[in-house]
């Protein structure tokens, strides 16, 4: 077992920020109302928007009215930055499988005589009481150090908002009473990553300031939360979720086991759906990471709306018992689930209820001595699953004007929560049999992620001597008269020293790269000199390793595969431990010749091989035979360049640079791009179809933390790939000018070219008729189709103007719709195409049904 020890100097693990910020007084100082707050203003002052988190493996939308995921966006239409669609939640990435409805912040206060609250939504009345305020959203990345969004940028994907309660017109009533602002703006920041430790959660920072010219007194932040769970086109999987507070979760850690607390409220399928064409098996939750304070009280209830009162259910504890011993009140709806109305929202807040999970729904019986019992007529239905919500709340806090409060938290998914067909046949009545065909174990590990990127562990972040909590892990032991008296430790950082990082290991940057498209092959040409020279932003240690070159029929990650790859040769070494009885990695791998130094006849031996040693055949040192090591490669030791089938250098006598600073270095050493010609490789991929898009990307990965457990960090296989037809070189169409075509042509309508992989590979959730493309090829960069009926009718123009440099340019496609909206149909058409200083051609495509 793990040794927990807390170093001398202890500091709050939360730390209660309340002095004024970039966010205070001075930026959002307004004028006196009646109650003492800032003159309520009268409509959104910048238009709303919603974006998507794409990057990792949970897509998730954001949107800047207090929202997340699309129930509450209020009808923003695309994503803000690219135009695309917009999902909820979708996870994994690519499977079409939603894991939301929509959350959304809620804030609760007593400012004078009045108890108010202000919602992004309640899920229920359609109550929206938050709108964006002064500012865009924003948009900032790490992943290309050359962008504009760079700078400041926080993850792969931040996304940036603002919003405010203080507008009034046009905000109904919620239950009768008008919309009373507390006077408080948010500044929302959202993180997002590909990396294969953090690709599972969004972690989202708050900053809550008060605008009030009066303390807020009371005052509790919630985070609500509805996770329909369904495939994409079903749409009406969200009648059998279930919900429950996950608090501790074992972890293993060498030769070590511990209780990790990890306090996630998570939402499901209630089985799944295992046993049907598109399973719904994994889940997510909402995991706080940072309050305002250490102690605090927390809430956490779950219910179910419904029209029928008696259908309307939420735990509720008995009259005077618990730990506020209060009343029961009545909501005033007839049944014990929804809050309505600011008094009702208030006090589900602050009520410190933490309700038991919906699978237990059941076991309350008439004799519990905390909760009133449920309907027995419905528990049935109620632990198998209904359309459940739950709230996160905690407070109370005081806020002065112009004052901070930060909230961090993380939406996390996880893999695999079911993993037996039909569990549901144990409830309602065995709910613990339910939950021992239940596994937590991923969404644990991804919750205790999100943590360790929040705050990293073993990190004096302010440099004031504290860095956090860690336990310690025997190594080795001595015989003692009470036993085994322990000599040597290994010290694990769990937490962080209180203060906010954001930040965790990262791959080495991806190359730049250029495609060169010909007949059945793509000339793929990359330049690595970022990859090779940046350090990981978290050990800032260059941990390059090598580079994967991929290719795929659609931009879905399961759809790539491996062309080739190149990775350096080295070698991981593990130790023998005789007291754990464990072999205990090395933290960075070796180089041959390293190894050769310390375990060969010499540094040049050239008969060393560090694969003859193995785990039952280790090297054992002459002077102590506990001494053993084993050694493994690292990747696949793919370090040949330039054979057949392998990556190829562009100029292999080319030296290493004297320096990184392409502005200091020779001319001699630079490409065009002025980049680092010793850093330039290529590979051509061959024997491909010629007239189908490819998508292909080049990646870049480092070598992990053997000794702490951490793979291989690669860069994203989808961000960043390229799109290309290996048809034709556009350079040679430029010179010869060839004939344009269209294909294929004829088209038949019921060929069934998506079944066969030609079109609408990666949109399943667009019918057939709207996948459907011609193809034309040969076009000059900058041209005008257009499509006319056999009559000469129009039916379509598309404008083709892309730079001469896009592998592209020669390419263009018909979606088969018309100027006017619809679907074409059978027949001969006609097309057009018109270029400045070259003929006119005249093409036929025919639409056979």
């Amino acid at each position: 077992m793990f040794t927990v020890m807390r170093p001398v100097l202890v500091l709050l693990l939360f730390v209660v920020t309340l002095a004024s910020t970039a966010m205070g007084r001075s930026e959002f100082a307004g004028t006196n109302d009646r109650r003492g707050g800032s003159m309520a203003l009268q409509s959104p002052e910048v238009p709303l928007c919603a974006a998507a988190h794409r990057v990792g493996q949970i897509v998730l939308a954001v949107n800047n009215n207090g929202t997340f995921g699309t129930g509450f966006s209020l009808g923003a239409s695309g994503d803000c930055f690219t135009g695309g669609q917009v999902n909820s939640c979708e996870y994994p990435k690519g499977s079409s499988t939603q894991y939301l409805f929509a959350g959304c912040f809620w804030i609760g206060a007593v400012i004078g005589r009045d108890t108010v609250v202000s919602v992004g939504a309640d899920g229920w009345s359609s109550v929206r009481e938050i709108f964006p305020f002064r500012q865009p959203m924003i948009k900032r990345s790490i992943i290309d150090p050359e962008s504009p969004d760079f700078e400041f940028a926080v993850s792969e994907e931040d996304y940036i908002c603002t919003y405010t309660d203080t507008y009034t017109v046009g905000v109904p009533a919620s239950f009768g009473q008008p919309h009373i602002p507390i006077n408080i703006a948010v500044k929302e920041q959202s993180y997002a990553w590909s990396y294969a430790y953090a690709e599972d959660f969004v972690l989202f920072d708050y900053q809550v300031t008060s605008m009030n010219t009066r303390t807020i007194e009371e005052l509790y932040l919630g985070l609500y939360v509805d996770a329909d769970v369904y495939f994409d086109q079903s749409g009406n999987g969200y009648a059998d979720d279930v919900t429950g507070f996950l608090q501790t979760q074992t972890r293993q850690y060498g030769g070590c086991s511990y209780l990790d607390t990890v306090n996630i409220a998570w939402l499901a399928d209630n089985d799944g759906d295992l046993d049907a064409l598109n399973p719904v098996p994994h889940v997510t939750g909402t995991r706080i990471v940072r309050t305002p304070a250490e102690t605090l009280q927390i809430s956490y209830n779950w219910w179910f709306s419904s029209g029928a009162t008696a259908l309307d259910f939420g735990p509720r504890e008995r009259p005077n018992v618990g730990r506020l011993k209060e009343p029961f009140r009545d909501f005033g709806t007839g049944g014990t689930g929804t809050p309505e109305g600011d008094r009702n929202k208030y006090y589900i807040m602050r009520n410190q209820e933490f309700d038991y999970d919906q699978a237990r729904v059941a076991s309350i019986s008439a004799n519990d001595s905390l909760w009133l019992q449920p309907n027995p007529d419905n528990v049935e239905a109620w632990a198998v699953g209904k359309d459940t919500r739950y709230l996160l709340s905690f407070g109370p806090f005081e806020i002065l004007p112009g004052q901070t409060l930060p909230l961090s938290f993380a939406y996390v998914g996880g893999r695999d929560l079911h993993t037996v067909p039909g569990n549901t046949a144990n409830l309602p009545y065995d709910f613990e049999a339910y939950y021992e065909n239940l596994d937590f174990s991923d969404l644990a590990d991804n919750a205790a992620w999100a943590g360790w990127i929040y705050d990293n562990p073993g990190v004096d972040t302010d440099s004031d001597g504290f860095a956090g909590e860690y336990r310690l892990c025997p190594l080795d032991s001595i015989p003692a008269d009470t036993g085994w008296l322990v000599t040597r430790y290994d010290t694990i950082w769990f937490v962080g020293d209180g203060i906010p990082d954001f930040r965790g290991a990262t791959p080495p940057p991806a190359p730049k790269f250029w495609l060169h498209p010909s007949y059945s092959q793509i000339h793929v040409r990359f330049n690595g000199s970022r990859s090779e020279t940046a350090k990981d932003l978290f050990t800032r240690e260059i941990d390059f390793e090598g580079y994967r070159i991929y290719i795929g029929r659609d931009n879905r990650e399961s759809s790539y595969s491996t062309v080739t790859s190149y990775d350096r040769e080295n070698f991981n070494r593990l130790g023998w431990s005789p007291e754990r009885r464990v072999w205990v990695p090395s933290e960075t791998p070796f180089s041959r010749s390293e190894l050769a130094c310390l375990y060969g006849d010499s540094c040049n031996d050239p008969d060393f091989d560090p694969l003859r040693y193995t785990r039952v055949n280790p090297w054992v040192s002459p002077e102590d035979p506990d001494e053993r090591y084993f050694f493994t490669q690292q990747d696949y030791n793919s370090s040949q360049l330039g054979i057949p089938g392998a990556i190829r250098k562009v100029y292999p006598d080319q030296p290493v640079p004297s320096h990184n600073n392409p502005d200091s270095a020779d001319p001699s050493e630079l490409t065009a791009e002025r980049l680092f010609k010793y850093y330039e490789y290529e590979f051509t991929i061959e024997n491909l179809l010629p007239t189908v898009p490819y998508y292909v990307n080049v990646t870049a990965f480092d070598y992990g933390s053997p000794r702490s457990g951490l793979p291989a960090l690669e860069t994203s296989v989808t961000i960043g790939a390229e799109y290309v037809i290996p048809y034709s070189d556009p350079d040679e169409i430029a010179r010869s000018e060839p004939k344009v075509v269209a294909y294929p042509n004829p088209y038949r309508l019921d060929a069934a070219y998506r079944g066969m992989g030609f079109e609408g590979r990666s949109e399943v959730d667009r019918p057939d008729d709207r996948v459907r493309k011609i193809m034309f090829a040969n076009l000059p960069p900058r041209c005008l189709i257009t499509i006319f009926t056999i009559d000469g009718d129009l039916v379509r123009k598309i404008d083709h103007d892309m730079s001469p440099d896009d592998p592209n340019a020669s390419y263009d496609e018909w979606d088969l719709i018309t100027r006017n909206t619809q679907m074409i149909v059978s027949g001969l058409y006609y097309f057009t195409v018109e270029a400045e200083g070259r003929e006119t051609q005249i093409g036929k495509i025919a639409i056979i049904k």
